[in-house]
Protein backbone atom coordinates (compact mmCIF):
# COMPACT_ATOMS: atom_id res chain seq x y z
CA UNK A 1 0.00 0.00 0.00
CA UNK A 2 1.58 3.38 -0.82
CA UNK A 3 0.57 6.31 1.16
CA UNK A 4 1.48 9.44 0.44
CA UNK A 5 0.86 13.42 1.61
CA UNK A 6 -0.17 15.69 -1.11
CA UNK A 7 -1.96 19.18 -1.84
CA UNK A 8 -5.22 18.98 -2.17
CA UNK A 9 -7.14 19.13 -5.44
CA UNK A 10 -10.28 20.66 -5.90
CA UNK A 11 -12.01 17.34 -6.85
CA UNK A 12 -10.78 15.50 -2.91
CA UNK A 13 -13.41 18.39 -1.87
CA UNK A 14 -16.32 16.03 -2.59
CA UNK A 15 -14.89 13.32 -0.33
CA UNK A 16 -13.93 15.23 2.18
CA UNK A 17 -17.43 16.77 2.55
CA UNK A 18 -19.17 13.10 2.54
CA UNK A 19 -17.02 11.66 5.08
CA UNK A 20 -17.84 15.00 6.94
CA UNK A 21 -21.37 14.38 6.68
CA UNK A 22 -22.56 12.05 9.43
CA UNK A 23 -21.66 10.36 12.49
CA UNK A 24 -21.37 6.48 11.09
CA UNK A 25 -18.29 7.96 8.44
CA UNK A 26 -16.92 10.18 10.84
CA UNK A 27 -16.10 7.89 13.90
CA UNK A 28 -17.79 8.42 17.31
CA UNK A 29 -14.40 10.70 18.19
CA UNK A 30 -14.90 13.31 15.38
CA UNK A 31 -18.73 13.79 15.16
CA UNK A 32 -18.92 17.41 15.98
CA UNK A 33 -22.26 18.20 14.60
CA UNK A 34 -23.33 19.10 10.99
CA UNK A 35 -21.18 21.68 9.06
CA UNK A 36 -21.16 23.64 6.15
CA UNK A 37 -18.99 22.84 3.15
CA UNK A 38 -19.46 26.41 1.49
CA UNK A 39 -15.95 26.90 4.74
CA UNK A 40 -14.20 23.96 3.65
CA UNK A 41 -14.30 25.19 -0.18
CA UNK A 42 -13.73 28.68 0.43
CA UNK A 43 -10.69 28.15 2.45
CA UNK A 44 -9.56 25.60 -0.59
CA UNK A 45 -10.40 28.76 -3.33
CA UNK A 46 -8.30 31.28 -0.82
CA UNK A 47 -5.38 29.62 -0.44
CA UNK A 48 -5.41 25.76 -1.50
CA UNK A 49 -5.13 24.80 2.29
CA UNK A 50 -1.63 26.07 2.85
CA UNK A 51 -1.57 29.19 4.20
CA UNK A 52 1.63 30.15 6.67
CA UNK A 53 0.53 29.40 10.13
CA UNK A 54 -1.78 26.67 8.75
CA UNK A 55 -2.36 23.94 6.07
CA UNK A 56 -3.86 20.81 4.98
CA UNK A 57 -2.68 17.94 2.74
CA UNK A 58 -4.53 15.16 1.33
CA UNK A 59 -3.80 11.57 2.06
CA UNK A 60 -3.43 9.29 -0.71
CA UNK A 61 -3.41 5.64 -0.57
CA UNK A 62 -2.92 3.76 -4.17
CA UNK A 63 -4.08 7.55 -5.69
CA UNK A 64 -7.33 7.21 -4.18
CA UNK A 65 -7.64 9.98 -1.31
CA UNK A 66 -7.71 8.60 2.03
CA UNK A 67 -8.15 11.84 4.06
CA UNK A 68 -6.61 14.59 5.44
CA UNK A 69 -4.07 16.07 7.83
CA UNK A 70 -4.34 19.38 9.06
CA UNK A 71 -1.83 21.53 10.63
CA UNK A 72 -2.01 24.96 12.72
CA UNK A 73 0.07 27.40 14.53
CA UNK A 74 -0.21 27.42 18.22
CA UNK A 75 1.49 29.73 20.72
CA UNK A 76 2.65 29.00 24.49
CA UNK A 77 3.58 32.54 25.57
CA UNK A 78 3.34 35.50 25.29
CA UNK A 79 5.35 36.48 22.50
CA UNK A 80 5.78 34.78 18.50
CA UNK A 81 9.12 33.23 19.31
CA UNK A 82 6.81 30.54 21.35
CA UNK A 83 5.06 28.58 18.99
CA UNK A 84 4.47 24.99 17.46
CA UNK A 85 2.75 23.22 15.04
CA UNK A 86 -0.41 21.04 16.10
CA UNK A 87 -1.65 18.43 14.01
CA UNK A 88 -4.99 16.63 13.11
CA UNK A 89 -6.18 14.10 11.08
CA UNK A 90 -9.19 12.49 9.65
CA UNK A 91 -8.64 9.09 7.71
CA UNK A 92 -11.71 8.03 5.85
CA UNK A 93 -14.06 5.41 7.33
CA UNK A 94 -12.58 2.43 4.61
CA UNK A 95 -8.93 3.47 5.27
CA UNK A 96 -8.90 2.77 9.17
CA UNK A 97 -6.98 -0.10 10.61
CA UNK A 98 -4.79 -0.34 8.44
CA UNK A 99 -1.63 1.86 9.48
CA UNK A 100 -2.38 4.74 7.09
CA UNK A 101 -3.13 7.38 10.05
CA UNK A 102 0.55 6.05 11.49
CA UNK A 103 2.34 6.68 8.35
CA UNK A 104 0.57 9.86 7.35
CA UNK A 105 0.87 11.46 10.54
CA UNK A 106 4.76 10.50 10.97
CA UNK A 107 5.50 11.85 7.40
CA UNK A 108 3.63 15.24 8.28
CA UNK A 109 5.83 15.48 11.29
CA UNK A 110 8.88 15.25 8.90
CA UNK A 111 7.66 17.54 6.30
CA UNK A 112 7.38 19.70 8.77
CA UNK A 113 10.26 19.42 10.60
CA UNK A 114 11.92 19.54 7.32
CA UNK A 115 10.32 22.65 6.12
CA UNK A 116 9.54 25.02 9.05
CA UNK A 117 11.89 26.00 12.10
CA UNK A 118 9.62 24.30 14.72
CA UNK A 119 11.08 22.15 17.55
CA UNK A 120 8.02 20.66 18.71
CA UNK A 121 4.42 19.03 16.55
CA UNK A 122 1.98 18.13 19.14
CA UNK A 123 -1.56 16.48 18.90
CA UNK A 124 -4.47 15.69 20.99
CA UNK A 125 -7.00 13.06 21.08
CA UNK A 126 -9.77 11.46 23.29
CA UNK A 127 -8.55 9.71 26.40
CA UNK A 128 -10.83 6.87 24.95
CA UNK A 129 -9.41 6.65 20.95
CA UNK A 130 -7.34 3.87 21.68
CA UNK A 131 -6.41 3.41 18.31
CA UNK A 132 -5.03 6.97 17.39
CA UNK A 133 -3.50 7.11 20.61
CA UNK A 134 -1.51 3.48 19.35
CA UNK A 135 -0.98 5.44 15.97
CA UNK A 136 0.74 8.54 17.41
CA UNK A 137 3.12 6.55 19.48
CA UNK A 138 3.87 4.66 16.44
CA UNK A 139 4.22 7.35 14.96
CA UNK A 140 7.32 8.83 17.81
CA UNK A 141 5.01 10.59 19.78
CA UNK A 142 5.04 10.75 23.47
CA UNK A 143 2.20 11.11 26.03
CA UNK A 144 2.46 14.11 27.81
CA UNK A 145 -0.96 13.98 30.09
CA UNK A 146 -4.77 14.34 29.78
CA UNK A 147 -6.67 17.54 29.37
CA UNK A 148 -9.43 17.21 31.75
CA UNK A 149 -12.63 17.98 30.32
CA UNK A 150 -10.91 19.65 27.31
CA UNK A 151 -13.64 19.07 24.51
CA UNK A 152 -17.00 19.35 23.93
CA UNK A 153 -18.67 16.53 21.57
CA UNK A 154 -22.24 14.85 21.76
CA UNK A 155 -23.55 16.49 24.73
CA UNK A 156 -20.53 16.41 27.29
CA UNK A 157 -17.13 17.20 28.49
CA UNK A 158 -14.34 14.65 26.90
CA UNK A 159 -10.77 14.46 28.18
CA UNK A 160 -8.42 14.51 25.50
CA UNK A 161 -4.77 12.75 25.92
CA UNK A 162 -2.02 15.32 24.77
CA UNK A 163 1.03 14.15 22.73
CA UNK A 164 4.50 15.31 21.10
CA UNK A 165 6.98 15.11 19.26
CA UNK A 166 10.27 17.25 19.36
CA UNK A 167 12.56 18.07 16.69
CA UNK A 168 15.80 15.33 16.61
CA UNK A 169 18.94 16.47 17.61
CA UNK A 170 21.20 16.74 15.25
Amino acid sequence: MEIMLRPVREEDLDAFETERATPELRGEFQWYGHRSPHALRREFAENGFLAPGSGRLTIDVNGDPAGWVVWWMTSWGPDATCWCWALGICVFSGFRGKGVGTRAQGQLVDYLFAHTRAERVQAFTDVANHGERRALEKAGFECEGILRRAQWRDGRWHDQALYSVLRPAR
